[in-house]
């Protein structure tokens, strides 16, 4: 593969106005509940919430846990390589900054 294929595959998980901002949440093994992502993001649609969290998930990014219980509890988390991505994200916003 070469490294602009790549690049386009790393942008394409990332891409979407709401994942970036979802992963910032969930940094540092945080476990959270649909509804605290839904009260950590108000500005998000519950519809964009679940696509975003369905696309990261596929992609290997995110986990989602169901406990099974009335009512039921669903939690998200980052998985060992969506965690690995915060230094990346890091100097991402490093650079940006000495713009």
């Amino acid at each position: 593969m070469s490294a602009a294929k790549g690049v386009e595959d790393a942008i394409r998980m990332l891409e979407g106005r709401w994942k970036l901002v979802i992963l910032f949440h969930l940094f540092g093994g945080t476990l959270l509940r649909f509804s605290d992502l839904e009260r950590a993001i108000p500005a998000i649609s519950q519809k964009m919430l679940i696509q975003q969290l369905r696309q990261m998930e596929v992609d290997g990014i995110v986990t989602r846990t169901v406990h099974h219980q009335v009512p039921p509890k669903v939690e998200y988390g980052l998985t060992d390589w969506g965690q690995s991505l915060c230094p990346a994200l890091d100097a991402l916003l490093k650079w940006a900054e000495r713009r």
